[in-house]
């Protein structure tokens, strides 16, 4: 088997998943140390125009891996197309973000090929010519360095936030795309989607967003939210919270950060009354720029901040809300 590094992108309604650009990142990275090839593979119906985009980035080929049995998306549809286009266009490695979707079809795609796969990776190290992943455990508490045995493909998933977006390097020119047609039976999708599942009619997927301010337990009460959502329209971020204050039903669960809620990895993390419990640190560490406001100077929250404000936050919230919108006209 050739040494070829391929990511497979995530694209929904002709959408592309901005944690691509993240698995993307993180295979130039590792290219950049093995000196393998590095691909990427757009799959779906009519996603020429991703194709075309995601060749901007420094890839030595873009696939366009197309089939209407691939929309809407369907696991059995999926499975079916890449373990033909993989078994056309081998590679040695296969990344991808680790997100819903892709938990749904990678195990079923990885069982076909009779190979491994190794998912929620937060990061790798290189050694001795080996590729060593590693993956938390318990929580965050713990993590876990994780090798394959076999030839492959193997297959890896990339927890989002382990890498940055804009650290994905864009080539000197586009790369070349193909486009491949693949051949998958009406007969092997056995099931009909839906619409895409939202627990409530304000369910926010936290992980697209670029600004997030989050409230934990400094908030003291629930009416006192409106104040973070104010800085968060102001700011043009989503609101969030950590666990504590959506167990208590002051914020919908579809808002919470966490080992047990969204990863996120927005440019801008504000974290207000927030102590930083290793639980809520694992969901939002890897944001570009974290700042906290607490008024306990000892806060774990404070260990991970870029900026860090101690301080009673009624007092340091209202007057930042007007500074930023004096700041933006």
């Amino acid at each position: 088997m050739t040494d070829n590094i391929l990511i497979i992108t995530e694209q929904r309604e002709g959408k592309l998943n901005r944690v691509s650009w993240e698995t993307i990142a993180a295979g130039q990275a590792i290219a950049a140390e093995t000196g393998w090839t590095l691909e990427a593979a757009v799959v779906g119906a009519g996603v020429a125009a991703i194709a075309s985009e995601v060749a901007a980035k420094k890839l030595a080929k873009v696939y366009d891996v197309e089939s209407p049995q691939l929309e809407p998306y369907t696991p059995d549809a999926f499975t079916a197309a890449l373990k033909e286009f993989l078994a056309k266009h081998p590679a040695k490695l296969v990344l991808m973000p680790h997100t819903y979707q892709v938990r749904d079809f990678v195990p079923k795609l990885a069982t076909a090929l009779k190979t491994t796969a190794i998912s929620d990776v937060v990061g790798y190290k290189h050694e001795g010519g080996k590729l060593v992943f590693t993956r938390q455990m318990f929580q965050g508490k713990f993590v876990a360095d994780v090798s394959f045995a076999g030839e492959g493909p193997c297959f890896v998933t990339f927890q989002n936030g382990s890498f940055r977006a804009d650290k994905a390097e864009a080539g000197a020119a586009p790369a070349p795309v193909e486009t491949v047609n693949v051949d998958v039976p009406a007969s092997v999708v056995r099931n009909k989607p839906q619409e895409v599942f939202k627990e409530a009619k304000q369910a926010v997927d936290l992980t697209q967003a670029e600004i997030i301010v989050s409230v934990g337990r400094g908030i003291k009460e629930q009416k006192n939210i409106e104040l973070a959502q104010q800085l968060a329209n102001a700011l043009g971020g989503e609101l969030a919270a950590s666990r504590p204050i959506c167990d208590n039903g002051w914020l919908p669960m579809d808002r919470q950060v966490g080992s047990s809620g969204q990863t996120v990895a927005p440019k801008l993390y504000l974290a207000l009354g927030i102590s930083g419990a290793i639980q809520h640190i694992v969901g939002m560490k890897g944001a570009r720029s974290i700042i906290a406001i607490n008024k306990d100077a000892e806060a774990p929250i404070f260990e991970i901040a870029d900026v860090a404000v101690v301080g009673n936050l009624f007092e340091i919230v209202p007057p930042l809300i007007e500074e930023v919108k004096k700041a933006k006209g």
